[in-house]
């Protein structure tokens, strides 16, 4: 049966090669890496304001603004007024950006869907239940780096 470290080791195996599939996937849209991750941090939320984008993305409000312009101008995001605060506009994946998956990320993500239905249904709790926690983890460490 293998050990802890076996599985820290993979889990850590399949952090550095998701990274190298993002840096590829920011490379073939002609983006930067922060540019892709302002727009995962979209597909995963939904809408955000550029404030909660910024701090998800640990920019400041120029470089967020800055960020956004950007996207903007190549079609990936749109803005809209905040429906309840005037004070707040809303961040969204254009429809253009929805489609514009590339043919190796869609399959990759039916990868992922069928190796999570390769998991037994009694399992799948105490994976999720992992994997929130191992998350949790990396959103803590931030936190300590940004003290």
């Amino acid at each position: 049966m293998p050990d802890r470290d076996a599985l820290a080791g993979s889990l850590q195996r399949f952090g550095l090669e998701r990274d190298r599939l993002r840096a590829a996937l920011a490379r073939q849209a002609g983006i930067s890496s922060a540019d892709l991750d302002a727009l995962e941090h979209l597909e995963a939320g939904g809408s955000l304001t550029q404030r909660e984008l910024g701090e998800r993305l640990l920019l400041t409000s120029g470089a967020i603004t800055m960020l956004v312009d950007r996207l903007e101008r190549q079609g990936w995001v749109s803005r809209r007024r905040h429906p309840t605060d005037r004070r707040y506009v809303l961040l969204d994946l254009t429809p253009e950006a929805m489609g514009a998956i590339p043919a190796p990320l869609g399959a990759y993500h039916a990868a992922i869907r069928e190796l999570t239905g390769e998991i037994a249904p009694e399992h799948r709790s105490a994976m999720i239940s992992f994997l929130d926690r191992a998350a949790d983890a990396a959103a803590k460490a931030v936190t300590e780096l940004r003290e």
